[in-house]
């Protein structure tokens, strides 16, 4: 099972969960990164969450309040993730416990970068973001579902807002397919392509 494929099935692409507000617009992807993590690598692993200019943990940054502990779902800004291309942004916000992030426009490096690394963008229009974030200030109710499979978003009221995916990226998050994951695929096939290549040319 591969690295993806595992964490796919750990966390599960139909979920719950409060909302996340961050609605400034143009929130830079790099910027994110620095202030979410000191240490990050490729498996998602971080040295600690948010920190201030003292190492310390930043206790004004909207991840590390109380209430966002355990939240899944960032409702953002317009042109969410720009100004830079690293996956630490993506890296950063999984390692946190952020499953899916909604905005009315994403930057389309970090928008790749959030799909290959399990992570789901949902472009919405601005009156649908900001109903979201109308709601997230229910206190009593403030949940919100993702339904990826039938490709739609649960409000608390009852009301649904339905959302477009790629259909191939649809299927890469629905079965757990990275990079890595899609080459396996052809695993028997490239295993047949070697052994030929190595019968008809054994020089090589």
């Amino acid at each position: 099972i591969n690295r993806l494929q595992k964490e796919i099935d750990e966390k599960q692409l139909k979920f719950d969960s409060s909302i996340i507000q961050m609605q400034e617009d143009h929130a830079q992807a790099l910027m994110l990164a620095k202030q979410s993590v000191v240490e990050v690598d490729a498996n998602g692993d971080s040295a600690t969450a948010s920190t201030g200019s003292d190492g310390g943990e930043n206790k004004d940054f909207v991840l590390n309040k109380p209430a966002y502990r355990s939240a899944e779902i960032l409702v953002a800004g317009d042109n969410f993730g720009c100004g830079s291309s690293r996956e630490h942004a993506p890296w950063a916000l999984k390692d946190f416990g952020i499953k899916c992030i909604i905005s009315t426009s994403f930057a389309d490096i970090f928008y790749n970068n959030s799909f290959k690394n399990g992570l789901l963008p949902i472009m919405v229009t601005r009156n649908e973001r900001d109903a979201l974030l109308e709601d997230a200030k229910d206190r009593e109710n403030p949940e919100i579902e993702i339904d990826l499979e039938n490709q739609e978003i649960r409000r608390p009221n009852g009301g649904k807002i339905k959302f477009k995916i790629d259909p191939f990226r649809k299927k890469c998050l629905l079965e757990g397919l990275d990079d890595i994951g899609l080459t396996e695929l052809h695993e028997n096939k490239i295993k047949s392509f070697e052994e030929s290549r190595s019968t008809k040319h054994p020089w090589l």
